[in-house]
């Protein structure tokens, strides 16, 4: 245990009053969906995987239901590299031919989504990994990546797709049966080709077509900063397009933030871009009265 998450100093009663305070969140959120998108520190630290696989459970046990889309870019910068191919990103994106592709899947699919299945599953939940090929769940088409400087430049950026329709009836079924799914975002084209898909687009479209009570996304600051570095815990429409004109959301920020504020305009209740490095986020923000992160209105 490290020492920020030691809890021994503290007297029963008062973590009987920690627990107590959590009552009217677990009441709010009860029988509702938060999707989440994990990715980051908090996927490579362990000491912060264990933590995030005992939130997943703690919110599914007290009556939520947890859906989690995974990323994975370190992972396969990592398998690429050693492979000799250097990865190269456009706005954010992915640059992903075929062998790319194979990479992704290999890691996205296999590697990554079942680590995350088994820390959950150790943690005393019961998760199942799904692509978006299972249950015909994500279907695609080639992305249509247009430069955010010239509309009339349109950047080939390979296998990389475009969400045509999310089908969430496997997600739905495994949620009435007590299971977590977990979700890696590879989608499926007509001709059943692959696509490589940005996470938090996936988390997005998915908890707009889960009709989400929140969309929770894990990164590796503590939420969108301004040019001082100074936390902005809200963001209207207006603001990113202020912010992303004068550079402050730049680079893999771009399809994170744009991805956000099409969930909020869509529906879904609450946004938020939370620090995936500090232990326990997800309780903080989903059980906790302060606010944390930045959170988006559509």
């Amino acid at each position: 245990m490290t020492p920020s998450t030691d809890i021994t100093h503290i007297a029963p009663r008062e973590k009987a009053e920690i627990l107590a305070q959590a009552l009217p969140y677990i009441r709010k959120y009860h029988g509702k969906t938060l999707v989440i998108k994990y990715g980051g520190n908090a996927m490579t630290d362990p000491a912060l995987q264990q933590d995030f696989a005992e939130d997943v459970v703690l919110l599914k046990l007290v009556g939520m239901n947890p859906v989690v889309v995974h990323g994975g870019g370190p992972q396969i910068e990592t398998l690429l590299q050693r492979l000799g191919k250097k990865g190269q990103f456009i706005q954010g994106m992915r640059v992903t031919d075929a062998e790319t592709m194979e990479v992704v899947e290999w890691v996205l699919g296999g590697e990554v989504q079942q680590d995350i299945v088994g820390l959950i599953n150790a943690a005393g939940g019961k998760a199942v990994g799904l692509t978006g090929r299972d249950g015909a769940m994500i279907r695609a088409q080639k992305l249509r990546l247009t430069d955010t400087q010239n509309p009339d430049v349109e950047h080939d950026v390979g296998q990389v797709g475009d969400i045509v329709n999310i089908d969430p009836s496997v997600v739905k079924a495994l949620q009435d049966d007590a299971f977590i799914p977990v979700v890696s975002p590879i989608g499926f084209g007509e001709h059943n080709e692959s696509y490589n898909i940005n996470a938090d687009v996936v988390a997005a479209r998915l908890a707009t077509t889960l009709h989400a009570e929140k969309l929770l996304m894990l990164t590796n600051i503590p939420g969108v900063l301004d040019k001082e570095g100074k936390l902005l815990t809200e963001l209207s429409a207006q603001r990113i397009d202020e912010l992303c004109a004068d550079g402050t959301i730049s680079g893999g920020m771009i399809p994170k933030i744009a991805g956000a504020l099409d969930a909020a305009k869509a529906g879904v209740n609450a946004v938020h871009i939370i620090d995936g490095r500090v232990p326990h986020a997800l309780l903080l923000e989903v059980l906790g009265d302060q606010p944390f992160g930045t959170m988006i209105r559509g």
